[in-house]
């Protein structure tokens, strides 16, 4: 784990954004350029809040990058991901997908506190959430029989994404009857193989968001998978006394900025306020506590600035090497 003096020294190089050449798109948190029939993914430091970017943390880019690098690796065999190849810490290479209109939650338990969580639903009576049929006398946070789909559309800004049951993807003509079965199956063989790694370094993989693609025809996930920012993961070690005695299990957190900012009354109206850094170094550290644990390996962080490195990587990298077909190299 990197010290509190290096992450605080670390604040003024977070990677707010790049510069590289063609077309980009620039995300909340991701700056996407294509070149021909790839996409440069580069994972910025930005961190955003209630629909606003609220600051920049040290290293998040590249813990996230590297960590969605290191599950598209794990997860090879089960279904094929879009990443050709990692030239740079905070960027990845990956092949150019259609995306599906439809992303998929897989939950392993009831949980949440949103408006559109399971277990708000299930708790407020609502019946068949998700045209789900839960049994009834689940209490929060319990683990579910077996893993549930739950659907959603991709919310705009400022949107909650769509409540939507298998059903209605298919009847409304958002994924076909046989695609549908092709995502529903890769969908819980990841989870199943993110449930068992997490396992074996001490956590519990709560729920997590899948998106998934067609390359030349075939289904693939893209995006990010099994990191912080799309999935939900509690520590195994207390969950059983936790749930005995009511509480909330000890999650793998890195939600530090979030909390500070309602803590301070923000709820996205207006500007944000300017995050300290101390706050701002403390979710650096969860960022990277969570890469630690999840992997088991020590996080070890690009030396040179990020901003040139990065275009200098990308660039050499275009420039010097052929074309590959798909997997991790």
């Amino acid at each position: 784990m990197l010290s509190h003096e290096v992450l605080r020294s670390a604040l003024r190089d977070a990677v707010a954004e790049t510069a590289l050449p063609g077309p980009v798109v620039r995300g909340k948190v991701r700056d996407i350029y294509r070149q021909d029939d790839t996409r440069i993914l580069v994972a910025t430091d930005r961190l955003s809040a209630f629909d606003h970017v609220i600051a920049t943390i040290p290293y998040k880019g590249q813990v996230l990058n590297q960590l969605a690098a290191w599950w598209f690796e794990q997860t090879a065999d089960v279904v094929p991901n879009h990443l050709v190849s990692l030239p740079d810490p905070s960027a990845s290479l990956c092949r150019e997908a259609d995306p599906l209109p439809v992303e998929v939650v897989v939950r392993g338990y009831i949980t949440g506190v949103t408006s559109t969580s399971l277990w708000t639903l299930y708790s407020a009576g609502v019946e068949r959430p998700y045209g789900l049929d839960l049994p009834t006398g689940l209490v929060k946070n319990q683990r579910l029989d077996a893993p549930v789909i739950t659907p959603t559309t991709k919310a705009g800004p400022g949107e909650h994404d769509e409540r939507l049951s298998e059903a209605e993807v298919i009847s409304r003509g958002l994924v076909s009857q046989k695609l549908w079965a092709r995502v529903r199956q890769a969908a819980l063989d990841l989870f199943a193989r993110g449930t068992e790694l997490a396992a074996q370094n001490g956590l519990i993989l709560v729920d997590t968001k899948y998106e998934f693609g067609l390359i030349d025809g075939e289904l693939a996930v893209i995006d990010e998978i099994h990191t912080p920012d799309s999935s939900r993961y509690w520590q195994s070690a207390g969950y059983a006394a936790a749930m005995a005695a009511g509480r909330e299990p000890r999650a793998l957190d890195k939600e530090y900025v979030r909390r500070w900012l309602k803590e301070q009354g923000y709820r996205g109206e207006g500007p944000p306020p300017n995050v300290p850094g101390d706050v701002i170094t403390e979710c650096a550290r969860r960022y990277i506590a969570a890469f630690e644990q999840i992997t088991g390996t020590t996080f070890e962080p690009g030396a040179q600035p990020p901003g040139p490195r990065i275009a200098r990587n990308l660039l050499a990298h275009l420039q010097s090497a052929p074309q590959q077909e798909g997997g991790v190299l």
